[in-house]
């Protein structure tokens, strides 16, 4: 395979890359093994030496060309496919998205990026049954005085970050000796930059300095876009980091829980607020209640506290989730669509969340009145099976909001993301969002029994795999996204084939569990990346085992938590180590993640816990009182506690009291 090298000083005039002699630098390759398969990539050690009498700094760009027919780019959180080029980008959230020729933004025919911004430190590119991409150090180390590819073995100061590339115009994946974010940097899908001077993105050489480094090259046919997740197995066990020590699950679930039943509850609402932030001024709390059923409130919350409640045997606990179900069940129904409204404020019940002016058409999401469904479906199962206790008013209200969502389906099997507040009729498709909608019809069929919708349930889940799954870019779930390829949906869809594997035995399902599983985790950090902005650069907070939200909102949140139970399903079906390793990932991310103790993150009291950990550049909009930036939110969010308390208390706490 051949390599192009390039290079671009910090003083030159104009951002062109030329070879590397225009530079006073000289390169070499050469080959020391490997065969370039998913599993034996191909070894080359690159050198690279300044062979002048000066100093030298700015970027290198090394690429791997590949013969382009109609390539799909893979950059694991950062590139899906083209990010959705393909579609209409006239929209308010901006995302990096490849398009021939020259686009207007957001779009590019090419885009590099920071390596902290992949979960894990590699690009590939999927074109016409062959995967070709390269793997190298995300950053590089003071080693003995030498600066040094990173690697989980090695000690040293840290030196600089490398970057990764792609080009939809070339036909190329890249690294890059120190990094750009261009043509544009994302700060979020609103605020964004554009590309800066070399400054302090530069490697530096001095005279007669060389460098030495591997880039690990594939090349190996592949069925579909899924191929790339084989190599990403191999390369999440070179670079892997445990997560740092945290709390132990019983203490987690404690913090956790307590702290959103003491802090959180909105007693004339009935419910938890979204926000929590302390008053620094007047003293005790400001609630931001921007209230909704789920996502991100209400019954993501509440059904975790409640299963922290059943097993830590804290009853006040208990009565407060069950007061907030309660509400939920006898006062959220919308009479003319039969579906829940989603949002409440001021005493009305309404489709109007704080998402609501970011969606394309008004209606009913299917998201959210899905993801309640489910949820009351959970607290439920453990009601009964911790306290035989059977709420089967839960489950009427369930049994008559799901056969709406059923007959919304369109002639694909695909349910709506968007549903009519009038009719509950369908108003919009195209997204992996209502996916939600057959997770709660098979947990449904899995607790009554029930097959009637079995059949239908078969055909919807096989459009979703091959539309969204196979491809390698689900998107649509976010509704502040705008259709950017995301880590939410594929939650939906694993627990939905979990139960219909449960009711069926159908191994298909399991296959297709393993590939939705590899999808998340390529948003999920393979290792600890070293972010330099406190609090988390000052407490040692890891990035392993946290998944990205999606390539438009670009941090780092917790709802992968309310993953275990299905990770930990899976292990049980099918033996796995890597799938077991990453699920104990998850675990130990989400109890070192939170606030310990009083104002670890430099806020908050114990059990605090916001949905924002910015382990790169991406969504750093939060500042310290002196306006210093800081790499999280200062405020607690009972809905992102609720995702690693699901996961802490479901089913994988009994194998540990085992």
């Amino acid at each position: 395979m051949e390599l192009i090298i390039t290079a671009r000083s910090k003083f030159q005039e104009g951002p062109e890359y030329t070879e590397p002699g225009r530079h006073g630098l000289s390169a070499a390759v050469s080959l020391t093994g490997g065969t370039g398969s998913a599993v034996q990539p191909l070894q080359a050690r690159v050198r690279i030496s300044n062979l002048s009498s000066a100093a030298w700094s700015g970027v290198i760009h090394i690429e791997l060309p590949f013969k382009k027919r109609n390539p799909r780019f893979f950059l694991p959180a950062f590139m899906y496919g083209r990010n959705r080029g393909e579609a209409p980008q006239n929209v308010p959230n901006e995302f990096p998205r490849l398009r021939e020729g020259k686009p207007s933004r957001p779009s590019s025919p090419w885009w590099m990026v920071r390596s902290d911004r992949l979960s894990h430190p590699a690009a590939f590119v999927y074109d016409t049954g062959i995967i070709y991409g390269l793997c190298a150090s995300p950053y590089f180390i003071f080693k003995d005085g030498v600066k040094t590819e990173w690697k989980p073995e090695l000690r040293g100061e840290f030196y600089q970050y490398s970057g990764f590339t792609c080009s939809l115009a070339k036909g190329a994946v890249g690294y890059t000796l120190g990094y750009e974010n261009a043509p544009l940097l994302f700060i979020k899908s609103r605020l964004v930059k554009e590309r800066a001077a070399l400054d302090k993105n530069c490697f530096e050489l001095s005279p007669g300095e060389e460098v030495a480094f591997t880039l690990e090259l594939f090349a190996y046919e592949a069925g579909s876009e899924l191929g790339v997740n084989t190599a990403l197995r191999e390369i999440y066990y070179r670079y892997h980091q445990s997560p740092r020590q945290g709390s132990d699950i019983r203490t987690a679930a404690a913090d956790l829980s307590k702290a959103i039943f003491q802090d959180a509850w909105l007693p004339a609402e009935q419910t938890y607020s979204t926000f929590v932030y302390e008053d620094k001024e007047k003293g005790g709390y400001r609630y931001n209640k921007i209230i909704s059923i789920s996502w991100t409130g209400g019954l993501t919350a509440a059904a975790p506290v409640l299963m922290a409640a059943l097993r830590l045997g804290e009853e006040s606990m208990r009565e407060q989730a069950l007061f907030c179900i309660g509400n939920i069940i006898t006062n959220s129904l919308n009479p003319d669509s039969g579906l829940p409204y989603e949002a409440y404020q001021d005493g009305q019940w309404s489709i109007s969340g704080w998402w609501f002016d970011g969606m394309r058409t008004p209606g009913h999401s299917a998201y959210l009145c899905a993801q309640a469904l489910f949820y009351i479906m959970k607290a439920y199962e453990f009601e009964k099976r911790i306290k035989d206790i059977h709420h089967e008013d839960w489950m009427h209200f369930v049994s008559k909001v799901l056969p709406i969502l059923e007959a919304s389906k369109n002639t694909d099997g695909e349910y709506p993301a968007i549903l009519s507040e009038k009719t509950g009729a369908g108003l919009e498709y195209d997204s992996f969002g209502g996916v939600w909608c057959m997770a709660a019809m098979a947990y449904y069929s899995w607790l009554t029994g029930d097959k009637t919708c079995l059949v239908d349930l078969k055909f919807s889940e096989k459009h979703y795999y091959e539309t969204y799954v196979k491809r390698m870019e689900c998107y649509g779930a976010p509704l502040d996204a705008d259709k950017a390829a995301d880590s939410e949906g594929i939650l939906a869809y694993i627990k939905a084939v979990r139960f219909l594997h449960a009711l069926t035995g159908d191994e298909l399902f399991l296959d297709h569990m393993k590939d939705a599983i590899d999808y998340e985790f390529s948003f999920k950090f393979a290792y600890n990346s070293p972010v330099k902005v406190p609090p988390l650069s000052t407490i040692g907070w890891s990035s392993c085992g946290g998944s990205v939200t999606s390539v438009a909102n670009p941090h780092i949140h917790p709802m992968s938590g309310n993953l275990v139970d299905e990770l930990f399903y899976y292990v049980q079906q099918r033996e796995d180590p890597y799938v077991r390793q990453r699920m104990l990932n998850t675990v130990g991310w989400g109890c070192q993640t939170y606030n310990r103790y009083d104002n670890e993150f430099d806020y908050g009291k114990r059990g605090w816990m916001s949905e924002r950990f910015c382990h790169s550049e991406g969504l750093l909009t939060e500042t310290y009182s002196d306006g210093a930036p800081a790499s999280t939110w200062f405020c607690l969010m009972p809905w992102a506690g609720g995702s690693v308390l699901e996961g802490l208390v479901g089913d994988y706490w009994e194998a540990e009291a085992r």
